[in-house]
């Protein structure tokens, strides 16, 4: 049996005392102290998540914005030098190979980030679909590796403590600082930064942010509350192969009008003609949680299921996302969630559970 991979951050986490277990194909930490101190951390003040197992790919040359037009579902001709988009690349069916964010660097270069348990996956589909195009493409995420600096005081722990100036920086942009990548970005719902560079830098940047006592390190469990509360989606139990992004409520990701991408006419039909599935948000009452997995009952009828459930931190409810049959995904219809043996009832309500906080203007 293959043995999961090791980020560069690895024994630092050991000797922190972190909670490891496997995500992805990588060992990673799930908790130092507590998801909740870890998760109100963020949400009050600053955080730090090792990111190193995600994926990175660049892509270089004469057809660049044509290839990545013709991967991705967003659009990114006419996308400044500096920007940031959010998007999915699809299988021909609609169902998505993935969700990753494409950097526009400079003219004919992006830098895209893809999720750690689809690198190899992805590599394959971007090479198998660069044929033809002049491009120089590179799997480049055994060089990098990734912090997150999540939290309102985000921006003064990354330039006082890192030295790396960001206040200039916008929601969805990106600068280089000689060989680093930092961008306004990250999977939380609060103001913050990614980290992109060398496996020895990133070393130095954590152990700077550790001895400065101004960042608390988080793990992967409430880098999952936090995604869950604010409604943004995790591949895997949101999206998938067989979870297209019209049924997650992502159309607005997917620029119908371009002339092609791979996925548009499947797309284009589901929009057109409507899904047998939708994605939802579940309110319960009482404090019963949810979980990935559990049947969505209406009437005695399964009708759906949870694909991510907590009793949430910020907001102290038993909520839900759920994938449910058409028509039951309307706003206020009631709907029960089995939990074991029995059901509990709750309603259909909006997927955001709390509200964002980025720094947009």
């Amino acid at each position: 049996m293959e043995e999961n991979k090791r980020t560069c951050l690895y024994d630092k986490h050991v000797a922190l005392g972190a909670l490891i277990s496997p995500f992805g194909g990588f060992d990673m930490p799930i908790q130092y102290s507590t998801i909740i101190d870890e998760h109100q951390a963020v949400r009050t003040d600053c955080g730090v998540f090792d990111v190193s197992h995600m994926g990175e790919v660049t892509v270089k040359g004469k057809d660049a914005e044509a290839y990545v037009n013709h991967i991705f579902t967003n659009d990114v001709r006419g996308l400044d030098n500096g920007k940031i988009l959010y998007g999915m690349m699809c299988y021909e069916n609609g169902g998505t190979v993935d969700d990753l964010l494409v950097y526009k660097m400079a003219d004919n270069d992006y830098f895209i980030v893809i999720n750690a348990a689809n690198i190899d996956k992805d590599w394959a589909w971007m090479q198998e679909h660069a044929k033809g195009y002049d491009i120089d493409i590179q799997n480049r995420s055994d060089f990098y590796g990734q912090l997150a600096v999540q939290g309102p005081n985000s921006e003064k722990v990354v330039e006082e403590v890192l030295g790396l100036q960001c206040g200039e920086l916008l929601f969805y942009t990106v600068k280089t600082i000689g060989d680093v990548i930092v961008s306004r970005t990250g999977y939380t719902g609060e103001d913050g930064f990614e980290i992109y560079g060398s496996h020895d830098y990133i070393r130095e940047c954590w152990d700077k942010l550790m001895a400065s006592g101004r960042c608390k390190p988080c793990g992967l469990g409430c880098r999952d509350t936090l995604r869950f509360e604010v409604g943004l989606p995790l591949y895997g139990d949101e999206l998938s192969a067989e979870i297209s992004p019209v049924m997650a409520g992502l159309s607005m990701f997917c620029k119908l009008d371009k002339p092609e991408f791979i996925g548009r006419e499947a797309l284009v039909d589901q929009k057109q003609n409507g899904v047998e599935r939708r994605l939802v948000g579940i309110e319960l009452e009482g404090k019963a949680i949810p979980r990935h997995g559990y049947a969505v009952v209406k009437d005695g009828e399964v009708i759906g299921e949870v694909t991510t459930g907590y009793h949430t931190i910020s907001s102290d409810k038993s909520v839900c996302m759920a994938l449910v049959k058409v028509p039951h995904n309307k706003l206020g219809t009631p709907l029960e969630v089995q939990i074991r043996k029995k059901t509990f009832p709750g309603v259909v309500v909006k997927k955001k559970f709390y509200e964002k906080h980025y720094k947009k203007n």
